[in-house]
């Protein structure tokens, strides 16, 4: 008889890279089979690239680290799975050019997921690799939309504890590539889509149905903001906090930042003590750390 479990190792990986986009031979390991040796990874992904799902680019810079990304009949197949229903991987996600161009980008979104992944296994929360979810299309109006660098899902608490909580943050990756106040931008975007309700041709909103913000159709709550910064030392990570919470003022007259937490941090202060550590600076009250999941 025939386990249900077979192929379910490469079903995860090919699963993972349409959704993250691209990976290293490392970040792929970390991701899908951290408790293996790297081989047995290794071994999966060339199997795979042999079956025409995956493949890779070398970067001649980085002691030719392997890059691997879906093939676009590797796309196909893996957003034919439940698990992957309502996915809208990048049109250039199988291009090896647009890989090359986007890679550095690409690869600290990946980093920053794997850190809430190890922080999750670590505490024994839930936070499954297909919980971090790049690039999700959120329409603001007017042919607009805001799509974060990541969505995570991440459940505090574990199975048998009666307590857990369901927390959703909005994940933006700034490798200080764009000024502080293009940064600072993203949070006046952000509050568009908090209060942002579309138009139902010839339906007018009443007492009994009110018009509902967009967001709701996905979310109970509107998710937490994260800030990730990187790229830059630690005076420039102080700039980039002072650039929000100038933004944050003039937001002062909406709910937005009233009803969701908005939050900023360096990647490396991720990396070194994770990301459930109080390394986080609400951007209305910098001079705070905090914890991202108990804050407020």
């Amino acid at each position: 008889m025939i386990g249900v479990d077979v192929g379910s190792g490469d079903r995860m990986a090919l699963a993972v890279l349409a959704q993250y986009r691209m990976a290293t031979t490392d970040q792929m390991h970390r991701v899908i089979a951290p408790e293996v040796r790297i081989e047995q990874t290794r071994r999966r992904l060339a199997r795979l690239r042999v079956e025409g799902l995956v493949d890779r680019i070398t970067l001649p810079q980085a002691g030719r680290t392997r890059v691997w990304f879906p093939t676009r009949y590797g796309v196909q197949l893996a957003c034919e799975w439940p698990e992957m229903r309502g996915r809208r991987p990048s049109r250039t996600v199988s291009d090896p050019t647009a890989v090359r161009l986007k890679v550095g980008h690409a690869l600290t979104v990946t980093e920053t997921g794997l850190a809430f992944l190890k922080d999750a296994r670590r505490h024994g929360d839930l936070c499954r690799p297909l919980d971090w979810i790049p690039e999700v299309h959120h329409p603001i109006g007017s042919g607009e939309a805001v799509i974060p660098d990541a969505l995570l899902y991440y459940r505090r608490g574990a199975a048998d504890d009666n307590n857990w909580s369901m927390l959703r943050a909005f994940v933006e990756v700034d490798r200080a590539t764009m000024g502080p106040e293009r940064l600072a931008a993203k949070l006046t975007a952000y509050a568009r889509l908090h209060g942002y309700v579309p138009a139902v041709p010839g339906r007018r909103p009443t007492v009994q149905e009110p018009a509902l913000e967009d967001w709701r159709r996905r979310y109970p709550l509107f998710p937490r903001l994260l800030f990730v910064l990187d790229g830059t030392g630690p005076t420039g990570a102080k700039t980039r906090i002072r650039a929000l919470r100038a933004a944050a003022r003039g937001l002062a007259a909406f709910s937005f930042l009233t009803d969701v937490p908005v939050l900023a941090a360096p990647l490396s202060d991720l990396l070194r003590d994770g990301p459930s550590a109080p390394v986080w600076r609400p951007v209305q009250d910098p001079v705070q750390l905090v914890a991202w999941h108990s804050w407020p």
